[in-house]
């Protein structure tokens, strides 16, 4: 339960893509109060909080959008009309790559700077190459929509980047085939087949040499340091936000001070300070969100009383845990659990 919960409750997703879906829902005539019904998130959140989302709140994001629309392949849509620069450096190292082979060289190198969720792995043969998704966990409810987008955002950059629209390739989908395949083939202009083990595309080995029409050497070069930098920041655990997000996640509800996470991170109270709220927080807003986040999942996911929900996370008085339950969902535990 445990790994679970850390898991779906890990910050991995740039808030970049939470913001591009919203903007979609707008542009179809949704507004806030709509697009953020019982997603426990509200678009000041989105646009005024540099963190990463979880797994649990994009999945909560994409279900509303999913209903909403009725468009479960709302991936391809949103995903195919996003622009390169909204990738950030990984979208300018694409597009002034030199070739099509090096494009997929750096996306599968650093797609983990804005999706940490899954890895991308790049394989030459002699006569084809193929582009191979990895799960790095379980994406259930949300994988048609992140392979949707995965997707719509290679065929979007390579046609941007060459000089003419490369879709001699097949892909394969780790779906089992929905009623409304035909959109995917219809929209990719290829071959899409249902059923298999990970999503692929695989293309010609002759397609690899094929020259990018906005390389520029400068900008590649300058793109792959932010690349390698927020990779290795990354790596390293993320933003100082990230990592003590991620260590309160683990903890429990034996939460400590702002004084013991200072010395656990090595730096002074002032400096910890100082550094969140650089990146637009505080200590104790990650720990309200950390404790927020859990309590709904614990309501709404397990079993257990609401007494020993508020025990793990740290609230020795239920009482007390109720009423700051009631100030960050405006309702009880039991209602929340009880609701259909």
């Amino acid at each position: 339960m445990t790994v679970q919960i850390t898991n779906r409750l890990r910050p991995a997703i740039h808030p970049t893509y939470p913001r591009l879906l919203c903007a979609y829902l707008h542009e179809r005539g949704f507004d806030n109060a709509v697009i953020f019904q019982d997603t426990r998130l509200q678009w000041e959140q989105l646009l005024g909080d540099h963190r990463y989302l979880s797994l649990e709140q994009m999945s909560r994001l994409i279900r509303r959008a999913i209903d909403l629309t009725g468009q479960p392949w709302i991936g391809l849509e949103t995903a195919g009309v996003t622009s390169v620069s909204a990738h950030g450096p990984l979208g300018y190292a694409v597009v002034s790559a030199p070739d099509l082979r090096e494009v997929l060289r750096v996306v599968s190198r650093y797609v983990g700077v804005r999706f940490q969720l899954v890895g991308v792995r790049f394989e030459e043969f002699d006569d084809h190459a193929v582009l191979t998704l990895d799960e790095q966990v379980d994406l259930a409810e949300i994988r048609e929509f992140v392979t949707g987008s995965i997707l719509a955002t290679y065929f979007q950059l390579v046609d941007t980047v060459t000089s003419r629209r490369l879709r001699d390739v097949a892909v394969t989908l780790p779906l089992d085939e929905p009623a409304w395949a035909s959109v995917y083939e219809e929209y990719l202009g290829c071959p899409v087949t249902f059923g298999t083990g990970q999503l692929t595309i695989t293309l010609p080995a002759a397609l690899l040499d094929t020259p990018c029409l906005t390389a520029d050497p400068t900008t590649h070069r300058a793109a792959l340091r932010d690349c390698e930098h927020q990779l290795r920041q990354i790596q390293s655990g993320g933003p100082l936000s990230q990592r003590i997000g991620v260590m309160l996640l683990d903890r429990d509800g034996d939460y400590p001070t702002l004084d013991d996470t200072a010395e656990e991170f090595a730096m002074s109270r002032r400096t910890l300070i100082r550094k969140l709220k650089a990146e637009g927080t505080s200590f104790q807003e990650l720990l309200d969100d950390v404790r927020r986040e859990l309590a709904a999942w614990y309501l709404l996911e397990t079993s257990l009383p609401v007494e020993r929900i508020a025990e793990k996370l740290g609230y020795q008085d239920p009482s007390n845990f109720s009423r700051t339950f009631q100030r960050w969902f405006g309702t009880t535990p039991l209602r929340m659990r009880r609701a259909p």
